[in-house]
């Protein structure tokens, strides 16, 4: 898990949220932080793989400032290193949402969820995995949290901190699910 300077215990170097959202301002990609976070955690935990300019191909991303768009590259090579890295050792992977209000942080999760439903349909390799109950469950449990429109108060963080929790572990679940039909 990243700390306040944007390292993480893996020794990778993983961009706070205000860094990448500044990094795709300026190479004016029109995406959250959040959303193209979990388009990437999505996109590798149905096994694609791939380096920044890979990604963002992928991702139907280009950006218009070339200066810039480097930046962003080697924002994104840390983040997918320290995703693959910790889906393939097990290890959590939570959600990259701003330092700010619940609300903010909130609607961060629910962009990170559409981005992340987004990035597993990118591998095209969902149709056969659906008809498994458990991965059904769970892309429709994520479906239902890309979906809500959220209004919080300060009393509703301990909700907040139990849906990242099976976000964590729903990405943990379907990377392994997921995993046997990569192998095939």
């Amino acid at each position: 898990m990243a700390d306040g300077t944007g390292h993480d215990t893996t020794g990778m170097q993983t961009p706070s949220y205000e860094n990448l959202e500044a990094a795709l301002a300026r190479a004016k990609l029109g995406v959250s932080p959040a959303d193209l976070h979990g388009s990437v955690t999505g996109y590798l935990c149905a096994g694609g793989h791939g380096r920044a300019h890979e990604l963002l191909a992928a991702l139907a991303l280009e950006g218009d400032e070339p200066g810039a768009v480097d930046e962003l590259h080697a924002m994104l090579d840390g983040l997918s290193g320290d995703v693959s890295h910790r889906l393939q050792t097990g290890e959590p992977v939570a959600p990259l949402l701003p330092s700010g209000s619940l609300a903010a942080r909130a609607d961060a999760m629910v962009d990170w969820c559409r981005g992340f439903l987004g990035g597993l349909a990118l591998k095209g390799e969902l149709a056969e995995a659906v008809k498994m109950p458990e991965i059904r469950e769970l892309l429709e449990d994520f479906s239902q949290i890309a979906a809500m429109h959220l209004s919080c108060d300060d009393d509703d963080d301990a909700s907040l901190h139990d849906v990242l929790d099976f976000i964590q572990s729903g990405v943990a679940r379907l990377h392994a699910e997921l995993a046997p039909a990569r192998r095939q």
